[in-house]
């Protein structure tokens, strides 16, 4: 089985992006210590991902020299665990395998999924910057929604935030969620996949996403369909959420399947009020897929307005009104680790274990 944290991604896989991003600051080192920075370490601890100092000594050697390293050879086949496989019952259940106690019949719907907006985003400045965990401690934190945000160069995606380059390739986004989902059998990631800083036709970008499919061996990997699957049915699997024309999947922003709060443009004491609508939208309308983001980029950076938001909406989830909600949805997140309880507030709202 394998291990639970794989390597840090310091060198990324394939395309390197071409000069252009290279004038952005986008590779400096990962934050300095701050209280996000405090959090995070308590955070990682507790989840029993990575040993604290390990991951901020990668964060601090993160530099520019791990995106121009050359490419490693494509992988060309993955093979997971079936779903079905016989797991240890007696074993006490976490944040890193939350999924594994509830029904195999359960509608992904009635789930209530923490996530994180623009995924991939740790560098370029307090403005760019959404993240603080590497994708492989997301999902080892309890996230189960990642939002990647893929750029077409030269035959290959690269992750970005608007112009900023992430030192990071689609590569390395799947190779964290194969390794996490091979290690925990019983969980799998819904991925919103969009194109960001490249204007390529939905054509072209079905090109390049159907060679990683199986030019380079992904497609083992992910689950794709029209409708989004049961839970059994998306265990160990990447559930594609096609946030682009070309791509083949569940729509992303199909009115019949999502009801989506995403008022990226309302500053924290506007923006504060949608989410606690939406989720009692979610508790009390069951049926769609709700998504209700908590992150905005109005007013201040990102981490500024996840200091505000974040904590009102644990002690929402922790109050007495939303006292056993289930089904709230994906609740996708700016540095959800900064807050102490957020993600286990979250967890809170699903089915009972069987």
């Amino acid at each position: 089985m394998t291990a639970d944290v794989t390597p840090d991604l310091g060198t990324t896989t394939g395309a390197v992006p071409p000069p252009d991003t290279a004038s952005h600051p986008v590779l400096a080192p990962g934050p300095t210590p701050n209280s996000r920075a405090t959090s995070r370490r308590f955070f990682l601890g507790r989840a029993g991902a990575v040993a604290a100092g390990g991951a901020l000594a990668f964060a601090g050697a993160h530099s520019a020299a791990a995106a121009t390293a050359p490419p490693a050879p494509a992988p060309k086949a993955h093979p997971l665990p079936s779903p079905g496989t016989t797991r240890t019952r007696a074993r006490l259940r976490g944040v890193q395998d939350w999924m594994g106690g509830i029904g195999d019949a359960t509608a992904l719907r009635a789930l209530t999924i923490p996530g994180t907006h623009d995924s991939g985003a740790r560098f370029g400045g307090p403005w760019v910057e959404c993240q603080d965990l590497l994708i492989r401690e997301q999902l080892d934190a309890g996230v189960r929604f990642l939002d990647i945000r893929c750029r077409l160069f030269e035959n290959a995606f690269t992750i970005h935030h608007a112009a900023f380059y992430q030192n990071l390739n689609f590569d390395d986004v799947l190779t964290a969620c194969r390794d996490f989902l091979a290690a925990r059998p019983s969980e799998t990631v819904l991925m919103r996949v969009k194109q960001e800083y490249s204007e390529e036709s939905d054509a072209e970008f079905r090109r390049v996403f159907d060679d990683y499919l199986d030019g380079k061996g992904w497609r083992s990997l992910f689950h794709i369909a029209d409708a989004l699957p049961t839970l059994g049915e998306a265990r160990g699997k990447v559930v594609l959420i096609a946030d682009n024309g070309g791509l083949p999947g569940v729509r992303w922003g199909d009115a019949s399947v999502f009801d989506i709060q995403d008022d990226y443009n309302a500053e924290p004491l506007r923006k504060y009020p949608l989410i606690e609508d939406h989720f009692r939208k979610a508790a009390n309308e069951p049926g769609k897929q709700y998504i209700n983001f908590v992150s905005t980029a109005a007013l201040l950076p990102p981490s500024s307005n996840a200091e505000r938001l974040n904590p009102q909406v644990r002690d929402f989830l922790n109050g007495s009104e939303a006292g056993g909600w289930q089904g709230l949805g994906i609740v996708p997140l700016d540095f959800p680790e900064a807050t102490d309880g957020l993600l286990d507030a979250l967890l809170r709202h699903n089915p009972a274990a069987r």
